[in-house]
């Protein structure tokens, strides 16, 4: 049986460790929580040279895990909400949904976070020491509703916030495996005709090369490479998608791709649209929550998923630092419609920004999944069309030699 080192702080703040033998993670945090004082931290105990028992053991239990998502956080905030409102402390409220989480990092997150929140540090303050869990906008909201008194109000916004970006993500996600897998699918099919149909079709043709049209030359070159140089292929292959990836991590090749996205004809709109309704409800939601604006706008820029987009929400803040308006760097940039542009400007001036903010991105929502199926709808006749072009060439190379070998042997 497994043991399991713990640490109790005691009322008068002395920690005191110790361990426990138990089946599982669970079942020994339950003991120690029997023992008088708070559970700081509990984890297991290398066996050292325990036998072979203790070995199996261990391959038993290993989990290869990544850290908590966005459903995690969504989870734990809407949970959170609802025991705040029914009267439980942060920190009880804390404990005892780190108690249910399944992933260990949020589970080991949620503990550190108790423990700060118990030992007098604001919810806000322990939230922001883990920023690859809960980002500036979460962080800043938490600490607007700290001043404001409305915490439980404040998560179910930040719990509704987040539940849109995880359905608009999961869109535009699908939207985009789509037309991968029917791309992955294409390739497969022409790999599996050049290299195991075809070689054994145009064997009729070995010998006769003098006869055959071009395109017939040109099948039959390529499917003896892809056959007896496969390796020079996948070799190829793959160090085009490991330069890709590599260009795609560098600052100027992220760049590159940013741009694409919001050029490239057939995915431009819908980029476009994701990038305005997630920064113009980002700027909503803070500015009604009560961040200043300098805070707004450069959080805005952070979450807005694209670096050109950054770059111009940065730009509004550098102007409004300056003691310009919102919207005058927005009128010399055509990144955002004019018309969103001069709601911007109408909220601006009648004090009412962050209902305005609300109202454009609840209508870009809705329009970016109108383009997302128009996109997906697009791109399935594209795709198409390229598996017809290249099936049509295939044929045509098999079906015109025999034509012209037919003549031939008419003629004599």
């Amino acid at each position: 049986m497994p043991t399991y080192q713990y640490e109790i702080q005691k009322n008068s703040g002395k920690i005191v460790t110790g361990t426990i033998r138990a089946a599982s993670l669970s079942e020994a945090s339950q003991q120690a929580r029997s023992i008088e004082g708070y559970l700081v931290n509990i984890s297991p105990v290398d066996a050292g040279e325990g036998g072979n028992d203790n070995f199996f053991a261990k391959l038993q239990n290993i989990r290869v895990e990544g850290g908590p998502g966005l459903k995690d956080v969504m989870g734990f905030t809407k949970q959170l909400s609802v025991m705040i409102r029914a009267g439980i402390s942060i920190r009880e409220a804390i404990e005892g949904i780190s108690e249910q989480v399944e992933n260990v990092k949020f589970k080991k997150a949620l503990d550190k976070i108790r423990s700060d929140v118990e030992a007098g540090t604001p919810l806000s303050a322990a939230l922001a020491k883990h920023p690859k869990i809960f980002g500036p906008l979460y962080v800043d909201m938490v600490k607007a509703s700290e001043l404001s008194g409305s915490f439980a109000h404040m998560l179910d916004r930040i719990a509704s916030y987040l539940e849109q970006q995880h359905e608009t993500r999961s869109m535009v996600r699908g939207a985009m495996i789509y037309p991968v897998v029917l791309f992955v699918m294409s390739i497969s099919a022409v790999v599996f005709l050049l290299t195991w149909v075809l070689p054994r079709f145009l064997v009729m043709f070995k010998g006769k090369e003098q006869f055959l049209p071009t395109p017939t030359k040109i099948l039959m070159a390529m499917s003896d490479f892809m056959v007896h140089q496969w390796y020079i292929v996948l070799g190829a292959a793959l160090l085009v998608v490991l330069t890709i990836v590599y260009l795609v991590k560098t600052p100027k090749g992220s760049l590159v791709l940013d741009m694409l996205k919001i050029r490239v004809p057939v995915i431009s709109k819908m980029f476009k649209a994701l990038y305005l309704t997630r920064g113009l409800q980002t700027m909503g939601e803070l500015i009604n929550a009560g961040v200043p604006m300098l805070e707004t706008l450069e959080i805005t820029g952070e979450v807005s998923g694209n670096q050109h987009y950054k770059a111009l929400w940065l730009r509004v803040r550098d102007a409004v630092q300056e003691g310009k308006k919102i919207v005058h760097p927005l009128l010399e940039d055509t990144m955002l419609p004019k018309a969103v542009v001069q709601m911007i400007a109408a909220g601006e001036e009648s004090g009412k920004l962050g209902e305005v903010l609300g109202d454009i991105s609840e209508f870009y929502a809705r329009e970016l999944k109108d383009v997302i199926k128009a996109t997906t709808a697009l791109i399935e006749p594209l795709m198409i069309c390229f598996m017809g072009v290249v099936i049509g060439f295939i044929a045509m190379s098999i079906i015109l030699p025999v034509f012209k070998l037919s003549s031939i042997m008419t003629q004599k």
